[in-house]
């Protein structure tokens, strides 16, 4: 492992990865690139160039990419991974992972979430604060579970899915890619099409 750090995206998510990787105190120095030319530093790490920069880097340092839109969390991490930069998994010291839990590189795991066992979990994800994934599931590669979802048992959730604050999905379910639940929705029954889903149970709107 490399001993150093470096985050792409110095931003809000990209603040809150960076709390978690100082946390868990694998790494000697810890970086940021970012876009914003007026960004300096973040969290009292320093800015060290634009994502333009990280071929430069990439020998030097394991790279994650902190950044929270999932379309481009994709395109970033996949590039990276295309030239070889060795990619982390982040995960907060007061998570709870259960036995055989797989967690795709480049993922990231925060305080308070509680992932139960058998359950799968792909590359570039990000399980929110306090969010819940219960036995046997499947989340796929660039999902989003949002601070404090629920997930049953047995649940899959395919590519690129979003999952909004407080939403909950219920046992036996299953989410096709490219779908976005709204917060406190409540999903009960599987979700074949790709789209916006909100409410109690959940109903397509857009």
């Amino acid at each position: 492992m490399k001993n150093k750090l470096l985050i792409i995206g110095a931003s809000g998510h990209g603040k809150v990865v960076a709390d978690i990787a100082l946390k868990m105190n694998k790494w000697q120095n810890v970086h940021f690139l970012d876009d914003d030319k007026s960004i300096k530093s973040s969290m009292g790490l320093e800015v060290i160039g634009t994502s333009d920069d990280v071929f430069t880097h990439i020998d030097d340092y394991e790279i994650f990419v902190g950044i929270g839109n999932n379309t481009t969390r994709q395109r970033v991490h996949e590039m990276i991974e295309t030239f070889g930069a060795s990619i982390p998994v982040l995960i907060h010291p007061s998570a709870v992972i259960g036995n055989q839990v797989d967690v795709g590189t480049g993922t990231v795991v925060m305080a308070g979430v509680v992932v139960n066992c058998c359950t799968k979990i792909g590359k570039g994800c990000i399980i929110n604060t306090g969010s819940t994934i219960d036995h046997d599931n499947n989340i796929e590669d660039f999902v989003h579970i949002s601070p404090g979802a629920h997930l049953a048992g047995t649940v899959n959730v395919g590519q690129g899915s979003w999952l909004g604050i407080g939403s909950v999905v219920s046992n036996n379910v299953n989410i096709t890619s490219g779908c976005q639940v709204g917060a406190g929705s409540v999903v009960v029954t599987n979700i074949t099409e790709s789209g916006i889903y909100v409410g109690v149970p959940t109903k397509k709107i857009e």
